[in-house]
């Protein structure tokens, strides 16, 4: 009976360390994506990007408050860049206001607040292509009035 008990718990262990491998391992990619690929130079970096100039919308849909925002999506490829570029005028732009809408003026302030923008607009974009991802957001303009 207690060697049937230790090699129970021997197999429930080695389930969970591969378990916690195979997570650490999954996290560790996602996050350090960019840290391992070979340096990019500052031409490749201007061919991918896009520029999103001036979206005007209102936070959190029961405030006055209106803000205008400005983006700039880095892309991995030029395939991205070109489906980034079909899909900008219906749904990328709308995901952004729609974002912008569910934000509150506390939400959206300072480098945190943009931190947390774009994020969720790379987690709500990037599904859409086939042929790469959008590797960085940045705002480039933002006025809360």
């Amino acid at each position: 009976m207690v060697i049937i008990i230790l090699i129970a718990i021997t197999l429930i262990l080695t389930a969970a360390v591969l378990v916690w491998n195979t997570m650490d391992k999954n996290s560790n990619s996602a996050i350090g994506s960019e840290d391992t690929a070979k340096p990019i130079s500052s031409q490749q970096v201007k061919d991918n990007t896009v520029i999103v100039k001036e979206i005007v919308t209102n936070l959190n849909a029961s405030s006055t408050t209106v803000i205008r925002v400005s983006l700039a999506f880095q892309l991995e490829n030029e395939k991205t860049k070109k489906d980034f570029e079909n899909l900008l005028e219906s749904y990328v732009k709308g995901t952004i206001i729609q974002t912008l809408n569910d934000l509150k003026v506390d939400q959206i302030k300072g480098k945190q607040g943009s931190d947390d923008l774009a994020a969720s607009l790379m987690n709500q974009l990037n599904p859409l292509f086939q042929n790469g991802k959008i590797k960085r957001i940045d705002v480039t303009d933002k006025v809360i009035n």
